[in-house]
């Protein structure tokens, strides 16, 4: 996660803000330099592109690769499709938010973990998935995802450095125990 940093910005903008067609394209480099891209940065790229800042604050929104809030070191990606919404996903939801002492959408106070919903990762055979930095478990219930975040966070909190990722195990580390807890 980077700060927000305005030299940093006005360079972005002075490499994409006049081109036909740049907002997206300048979005996403604003999201790559800070990990989200900050409000405070909205008037700027309004100003530099022409464009409303209301217009820009409903690209942001459409779609789901941009973020206004910075994202915690780890990402925790529950699946919500319909294989893993019938499988429990509401469930697991609400047990990592439990154990990570967020809600839904939100960063911990330490910056180490985000939680947040996505659809369908294609793993639906695995029902219901749990993404962890890129990782995917799945056949997961309440407590078996709850021993996971426990480990990772654990893992998580102990590291050196503070941009360090979590270490997790192996893809798949969690399968076959389906029903365990």
């Amino acid at each position: 996660m980077t700060n927000y940093d305005p030299k940093a910005l006005n360079e972005i903008l002075a490499a994409n803000a006049r081109r036909e067609g740049a907002l997206i394209p300048l979005l996403q480099a604003v999201q790559n330099a800070f990990g989200y891209v900050p409000e405070e940065a909205i008037e700027p790229i309004a100003e530099a592109t022409g464009v409303f800042p209301s217009q820009i604050y409903g690209v942001l929104t459409f779609y789901a690769q941009f973020r206004l809030k910075p994202m915690g070191e780890s990402a925790i990606r529950v699946c919500h499709g319909t294989a893993c919404h019938v499988g429990g996903a509401e469930r697991i939801m609400d047990r990592i938010c439990e154990e990570l002492g967020i809600e839904e959408g939100e960063t911990t106070a330490d910056g180490k973990f985000s939680v947040e919903k996505i659809f369908c990762v294609g793993s639906c055979s695995l029902a219901p998935v749990v993404q962890i930095n890129g990782r995917t478990y799945g056949r997961l219930n309440e407590n078996a995802v709850g021993r996971l975040v426990r480990r990772i966070a654990s893992q998580a909190r102990e590291s050196s450095g503070p941009s360090e990722k979590a270490p997790v195990e192996k893809p798949g580390a969690e399968r076959g125990r389906k029903g365990a807890d």
